[in-house]
């Protein structure tokens, strides 16, 4: 059995400064594997189709040297075809918007519809259709990021039969606001749900400017610093802004195996949280209140983003300051070490590279 890795460099986040630094050798679990080496783009999301085919996406929202600027070719979503070859996906011109991402002729500027613009999470649903989620949103040269336009935030759903998009839902602004930062997945497709037989998405807003959250309140610990060997990592607003703790709130979720449970966690904070779906689908007067006394504390994860589930039932995250990845067992309320290696394990493997669990299931 192995682990597996996908390397990276990640901007977001500060060491502070300091000498002689502590290390923790310690190595547990299965050995890692490298799949695929990131270079020129850094990635905020990773799935694996059950054939094996894997998919990243690169957040131009979060760094402006992804933002496509007419000629530079930068592509948001790809496809990565061997350990240091990926092509554009679904193809090379819903990657390339006239002119670039940002429209520049509008004041303010805008961005255009029917591109992809600022993909933010790529993910294959059980009946392994590729969802491309975009925030609609895309950093300028002095990073300043370009409120959605509305027609911007979309669902995009591909088939891998064909490569070719089969369905695009686009985000009213009553829904994805212009300063909404749509994030993170997961399905339930089944049909019992939903009129429509089509099941329901869930869906989190990762905004630092508007509404953090999924439907309750899911903001960061106040204050909350991580540290990785001894040594407190910052967060960084901007270019030339001053470090400050981390003020990241929900960010990655995932759905229990049977759909009844959605955990999360905040990015700036160690728990793990899990509310019924029930009560995320409830629209009754009383339903945001049902919901928020549903939630449960499941007690300290490690600092991480990404999530997933497998058909265990297990909730796998990452642990950032352990250089590790662990898993929560519902049914004893348990967490377990699953992969410990300083070598490789960072910021990146654990914040953004699960959805491969699925994949083989």
């Amino acid at each position: 059995m192995y682990a597996t890795l996908l390397l990276s460099t990640s901007l977001l986040l500060a060491w502070a400064s300091g000498q002689n630094n502590v290390s923790d050798p310690g190595v547990a679990g299965p050995p890692l594997e490298i799949v695929h080496l990131y270079y020129d783009q850094w990635p905020t999301g990773i799935t694996v189709s059950k054939d094996g085919r894997k998919f990243s996406n690169y957040p131009p929202g979060l760094d402006a040297n992804i933002t496509n600027d007419g000629t530079n070719d930068k592509y948001t979503t790809a496809e990565l075809m061997g350990t240091s070859t990926e092509r554009p996906y679904p193809n090379a011109e819903i990657n390339n918007p006239p002119g670039g991402s940002i429209n520049y002729s509008t004041s303010p500027a805008t961005n255009y519809q029917n591109y992809l613009i600022g993909m933010q999470s790529v993910v294959l649903d059980p009946l392994d259709r590729l969802w491309i989620l975009d925030t609609g949103r895309a950093l300028t040269p002095d990073a300043t990021l370009v409120p959605a336009s509305p027609g911007g935030p979309i669902l995009v759903s591909v088939s891998l039969s064909n490569d070719s998009v089969i369905q695009t839902i686009i985000f009213p602004p009553t829904v994805a606001y212009a300063d909404s930062y749509l994030n993170d997945i997961r399905f339930d497709l089944r049909a019992e749900l939903t009129e429509s037989g089509g099941g329901v998405a869930y869906i989190t807003d990762s905004s630092l400017e508007g509404r953090n959250g999924i439907i309750i309140e899911v903001r960061s610990e106040r204050g909350f610093v991580p540290y990785i060997w001894g040594v407190p990592l910052y967060y960084i607003p901007g270019p030339g802004q001053p470090l400050t703790t981390t003020p990241l709130g929900a960010d990655g979720i995932t759905i229990s195996a049977d759909g009844s449970e959605l955990y999360w966690g905040p990015v700036g904070g160690l728990n793990l949280y899990s509310v019924p779906t029930e009560r995320l689908r409830d629209q009754s007067p009383n339903s945001e209140l049902l919901a928020q006394a549903a939630v449960q504390n499941r007690g300290q994860r490690g600092v991480s983003d990404g999530f997933e589930t497998d058909t265990n039932g297990y909730v796998y995250a990452g642990n950032m300051e352990q250089n590790a990845i662990s898993f929560y067992n519902p049914a004893n309320a348990s967490p377990t070490l699953f992969v410990m290696d300083p070598r490789s394990i960072g910021w990146i493997l654990v914040r953004f590279t699960f959805s491969f669990l699925h994949g083989s299931e």
